[in-house]
């Protein structure tokens, strides 16, 4: 697996205000679907047995987790994992069985047909697979169709557009009609359109999936960008590991319709919950994921080193070029103090699956929570 992280900016806080809070969230397909939830015996049966006994399928089981403020929120999964379900539950796309989802406090499920289609307009936008444009109408028309829908005027709607047709490296294409795009082109005046209604939070349900190797890696780039530049609260729904590791400050791993792990991309690949997820990050490039977090050692008092500065959410691969550059251990610098050494040594301990404990000594990493935790 080949792999480029970027370096990430510091994590966001535990306190951070959450956007989207959801707790106890099922979603079940079938007669007599709000049976399953309410029911224990029910609701911890498998799949398979679900099926044969109700008729019943349970797309997503008891899920809950907050999207905080300013982050990128991956839910990743393979097919049939429940993570396109979910997406489109927390704007009621999809009608949720149980559980509560609010969005800055606002409960979700509670909302009228007005304050429902107030958060789809402006709250939460949603840019989908495929694309979803209007054949018919140009590249500025279909960034400007939300507004339209606003009631925005004409003149105002169709500038703002423009700088959003801009913003995502369309300039000149403005009157070009969807069909003589290519794939990247057209994902991108998707992104432009939902950029365009100024949300809270952008969700993307899958959205470069159907793109060839090179665009797709366009494409995120743009998303990472975009986040950089804007700071937008970010769902980023995916089925591939790379992708999530890339773009996520945290990620989580569903399976069967559940939350198996939730974490930072580091805390997943470093410490998996259990033998499916391990299984899943098993060719990850540890060195391009793990931060030197997981390789340093105090300081000594008074003792801050000569050696090149790397900031805490440096990855392993980066701290390990500047070690080689200067031969000597790297000083952790975070707000313009040392908090830390990290040597070569320690750095491919880390890439072995190894990490120092508080003394520098090799210590394999801790386990990780179980899905109970999350």
């Amino acid at each position: 697996m080949t792999l480029t992280v970027p370096t990430r900016k510091p994590p966001t806080g535990d306190g951070a205000r959450p956007v989207f809070s959801v707790d106890g969230l099922w979603k079940v397909f079938g007669p007599r679907a709000g049976q399953v939830p309410a029911d224990p015996e029910l609701s911890a049966l498998g799949a398979a047995e679900l099926r044969a006994r109700t008729g019943c399928t349970a797309a997503v089981r008891d899920v809950g987790f907050d999207v905080r403020a300013g982050e990128v929120f991956v839910v990743m999964g393979l097919s049939g994992s429940g993570k396109s379900t979910l997406v489109r539950c927390l704007t009621r796309l999809i009608e949720p069985t149980a559980g509560t989802i609010a969005i800055d406090g606002e409960d979700v499920r509670a909302m009228d047909r007005d304050r429902l289609r107030a958060l789809r307009r402006h709250r939460a936008a949603m840019v989908f697979q495929h694309f979803g444009l209007l054949p018919h109408r140009t590249v500025l028309d279909n960034v400007a169709y939300g507004l339209e829908i606003q009631g925005v005027r004409r003149a105002e709607r169709r500038e703002k557009a423009a700088r959003m047709v801009a913003k995502v490296g369309l300039e000149g294409m403005e009157q070009r009609r969807p069909g003589q795009l290519s794939g990247g082109q057209r994902q991108r005046v998707g992104l432009a359109r939902a950029l365009a209604v100024d949300p809270e939070v952008l969700l993307f349900d899958e959205p470069f999936s159907a793109l060839d190797p090179l665009i797709r890696r366009d494409m995120q780039e743009e998303v990472i960008r975009l986040h950089q530049e804007e700071g937008r609260t970010m769902v980023f729904i995916t089925h591939d590991l790379t992708e999530a590791l890339r773009l996520g400050d945290r990620i989580a791993l569903m399976r069967d319709g559940r939350i198996v792990q939730l974490g930072t991309p580091e805390e997943i690949v470093g410490s998996p919950a259990d033998d499916y997820v391990r299984e899943f990050v098993r060719d990850v490039p540890r060195e391009q994921v793990m931060t030197v977090r997981r390789a340093m050692r105090p300081a000594p008092a008074g003792e801050a080193g000569s050696g090149p500065a790397v900031p805490p959410q440096a990855t392993v691969a980066e701290a390990i070029e500047a070690v080689a550059r200067s031969g000597a251990p790297a000083r952790v610098m975070d707000q313009g103090r040392c908090v830390g050494l990290v040597d070569s040594e320690a750095l491919l301990n880390v890439v072995a699956g190894v990490t120092p404990d508080g003394n520098g000594r090799a210590t394999p990493p801790p386990a990780a929570p179980g899905p109970e935790a999350v």
